[in-house]
């Protein structure tokens, strides 16, 4: 029987009030954006931010709580972005969507900064006994938003931003799980001998805890070969995006290779206003163990299939709840069986 965890890969959408007191606090331009040494005002706001997206995730009785990152200005380039090594260039598109961030400019040597490491240590502060989550974009994906103007070669610098985050996981407080976020994995999947390479650095950022190590992908199903080479890293679980990308492609690569022991599975839509309803949900779960026969899982997490800061406020704590009670009734449905 799989235990069924109701969870999020993080990155919220700020609250309605924080929005603009933190716009009234930090300006308006590029530079005013996050870099990592903002004042004690700018500080506190991003403290009561963080206790509220705490509190949301609380109050809907998720599994799992994560930190929230709402002083991630620049979504997954955030660990780079507030780097003293790093300076920021030209507002990029961020995938395909209509969000940006700024280029992160790598220029000189990466070392872990412990930002990440101080905003779950604040966040574990006001859990109690609740587990937390932890999320980092993976190394392939941080790599690939970043441009490199220091190391010049592209399996040094994947090399130098997996040591980054390991140095980051390092100091992280006591966590439960870790999600390293991999778009970039199936929207620009590595080729040949670089999906060795980009398996072997979310191996290495993985060995950095002992927590359960998610890698979550979303937007596109995965490619046979760079799912074969991350079947190779030791990770506890993978991540599928089961609302936008290819369904049966990603059961394709789970029937054909196998998947780990644990599975995420990407079942709320995190960019769509339309709040699914929770048995749906549940009905979505079981959809896809049917369609995996050979393979049971120890844990099954139930996520949006995406980050989901793209939302109104309102419909994201409603799809938080969503999430909760779709896991509860997954649950009842695995005991009755």
């Amino acid at each position: 029987m799989t235990d069924i965890v109701a969870t999020t890969p993080g990155l919220y959408p700020l609250p309605d009030r924080a929005k603009g007191d933190l716009s009234d606090l930090k300006g308006h331009q590029k530079h005013d954006l996050i870099d990592g040494e903002e004042g004690s005002a700018v500080t506190d706001a991003y403290d009561r931010v963080r206790e509220e997206l705490v509190a949301d995730q609380r109050e809907a009785g998720l599994d799992r709580i994560v930190e929230g990152q709402g002083r991630w200005d620049d979504m997954l380039a955030h660990p780079l972005t507030v780097h003293d090594s790093v300076e920021t260039g030209g507002i990029v598109r961020y995938y395909d969507n209509n969000n940006f961030y700024r280029d992160p400019q790598v220029v000189g040597e990466l070392t872990a900064t412990g930002d990440v490491a101080a905003e779950l240590a604040a966040a574990a502060e006001l859990l109690g006994d609740d587990p937390l989550q932890a999320t980092l974009p993976g190394p392939y994906t941080l790599a690939a938003l970043a441009t490199d103007d220091h190391y010049g070669d592209e399996a040094a610098f994947l090399d130098a931003v997996a040591e980054l985050l390991v140095g980051e996981v390092e100091a992280f407080p006591a966590h439960e799980t870790l999600f390293l976020l991999e778009p970039s994995y199936v929207t620009d999947p590595p080729a040949d001998d670089a999906g060795e390479r980009a398996a072997e650095a979310i191996d290495r950022v993985a060995a950095a805890t002992d927590a359960d190590v998610v890698v979550q992908t979303y937007w596109e199903a995965f490619e046979e070969t760079a799912y074969a080479h991350l079947m190779d890293a030791d990770v506890d679980a993978v991540g599928f995006d089961f609302v936008v990308a290819d369904r049966e492609a990603n059961l394709e690569c789970i029937n054909e290779y196998g998947t780990k022991g644990d599975v995420a599975l990407g079942l709320v839509d995190g960019q769509n206003t339309l709040v699914e309803d929770a048995e749906t949900v549940a009905e979505r779960v079981d959809w896809v163990h049917d369609r995996i026969p050979a393979q049971t899982f120890e844990t099954t997490y139930v996520t949006t299939n995406t980050e989901p800061f793209y939302l109104p406020v309102n419909r994201h704590r409603a799809k938080l709840s969503v999430l909760a009670e779709a896991a509860e009734i997954a649950a009842s449905e695995e005991v009755e069986a």
